[in-house]
């Protein structure tokens, strides 16, 4: 049994996620509930899942036991909770068998599918892409197609979502795969979106007119599309854009990643990089146009960097745009792009008072611990100066996790402060950003948190 403590690895481990998992029986000791027959609570926390987390910890406490997706879930809650699960010192947490139920027709193989030694080696193979000289690379194109598109944006009313959705994946496209904007890229797109929403349908066989079965075609097309870009990028050997990075990526035997390994992480990773961004970038323009006091800061900290008009913000100059990068991560605290967290228990672990045996699903919730009040004073305001360093120091390592932790930390992680302080650089030295007075959109909180009604925002020319 593991412990937060001790590793004592007395129980054999399951080897994939389709393995029988504990009866109803096994978790009785655990205090929850099951729902309706077949469905569980599935629909209900499909319609407010903040809302069914803050009532199951109300009535049964920091773990409890849920039935939903198909299955039971023991839910561990809090910053520990998240220490355990994502850090992971005894490594008896499968991300893969985590996410597998999932995420397993849509995005198999992708980093966040694999475990412990796979996972180390693949995740060393990949990170060439995120070096210093390819992230040189991304900032010129990531200048270049935001400056275009806040011109085309241009002043007046529009539904921000959409447009920095397209935006996002016209960015990917270029910097990523190396494909210009255009009819190939909204083919990507489409396909991406129909996986994304897949992800949490509730019916998982891809039966005809279903959102899986969308989600299957769309991962067909994906493989076909990067199959045969892998190859022709390896027979031209390669480029600057993190596709023909990871097209060319050797394990440390010097061996390339078999195709089809490298087709499955990009698919991963594209998703990743546009979608997650998408829903950050949103959050954080809503917050700024609720709050122009914190608007105007950062305006004038990167009029201040970049100096005169037409200027871009380069990559030795992003390190100094630091109350930019406190706003972003306030933003990921109010509404982190991924609200939960799944993983699969190996061994039998205790925690909280209970015994979880080995092959429990279980989840961690950043959303929730974001809005602890245990941790954070006032923890529905936006309040950017919660990230100084004193603050972060002062605070549990592992009360704020919009990027996941430990060996599963996000790889893209600097990639997207990245990109959020090159689109703010454009933005708000161009526009100031408004929404209507009382404005609260709803948002829809899964599978990445997006507003229902696009995020009607107004762009005003400064003066």
């Amino acid at each position: 049994m593991a412990t937060l403590a001790a590793h004592e690895p007395t129980i054999a481990r399951p080897t994939h996620w389709k393995d029988e998992n504990p009866t109803p029986a096994d978790l009785a000791h655990i205090p929850g509930e099951s729902g309706l027959p077949i469905v569980g609570n599935t629909f209900k926390m499909l319609a407010d899942p903040p809302a069914f987390t803050r009532a199951m910890v109300e009535k049964y406490g920091r773990v409890y036991r849920n039935n939903a997706f198909g299955g039971n879930v023991v839910s561990l809650i809090g910053a520990d909770a998240n220490e355990l699960v994502l850090f992971d010192r005894a490594k008896i947490f499968s991300s893969e068998q985590g996410w597998g139920p999932i995420l397993d027709q849509l995005f198999p193989r992708g980093l966040m599918l694999m475990d412990f030694d796979h996972h180390r080696a693949d995740r060393k193979a990949l990170s060439i892409a995120f070096k210093p000289a390819p992230m040189r690379h991304y900032v010129g194109a990531l200048n270049h197609g935001i400056d275009q598109r806040m011109d085309e944006w241009g002043a007046g009313d529009m539904r921000f979502y959409p447009a920095i959705k397209q935006l996002t994946l016209d960015l990917a496209a270029d910097s990523f795969i190396g494909i210009p904007f255009g009819e190939e890229s909204q083919k990507v797109n489409q396909a991406f979106v129909d996986m994304v929403q897949a992800s949490v349908a509730p019916i998982r066989r891809p039966l005809p007119f279903t959102k899986l079965k969308k989600g299957v075609d769309g991962r067909a097309y994906l493989v076909d599309f990067f199959t045969k870009e892998t190859e022709r990028r390896r027979a031209e050997g390669g480029g600057q854009d993190m596709f023909s990075q990871f097209a060319t990526a050797t394990r440390e035997d010097g061996e390339l990643l078999p195709v089809d390994e490298v087709v499955d992480h990009m698919n991963f990773l594209m998703m990743a990089a546009h979608d997650t961004i998408t829903s950050s970038a949103t959050t954080l323009v809503y917050y700024l146009a609720k709050d122009q006091a914190w608007q105007d800061r950062l305006r004038d900290e990167l009029r201040a960097i970049i100096g005169g008009e037409g200027r871009t913000l380069g990559y030795d100059e992003l390190g100094q745009a630091e109350l930019t990068e406190m706003a972003f991560k306030e933003a990921l605290r109010m509404m982190p792009p991924v609200p939960t967290i799944p993983r699969r228990a190996l061994e039998s672990f205790e925690f909280g008072g209970y015994r979880i045996p080995a092959g429990t699903p279980v989840g961690v919730n950043p959303h929730f611990v974001h809005h602890d009040p245990e941790i954070w004073d006032s923890p529905e305001t936006f309040d950017p100066m919660r990230f100084t360093r004193e603050a972060e120091k002062a605070r549990h390592k592992y009360a704020w996790v919009p990027f996941g932790g430990g060996a599963h930390m996000c790889l893209g992680l600097h990639f997207a402060y990245m990109q959020i302080k090159i689109l703010m650089a454009h933005m708000l030295t161009r526009y100031r950003i408004d929404v209507a007075e009382g404005y609260a959109p709803e948002w829809q909180a899964w599978p990445i948190p997006q507003p229902k009604d696009g995020l009607r925002v107004t762009l005003k020319p400064l003066d």
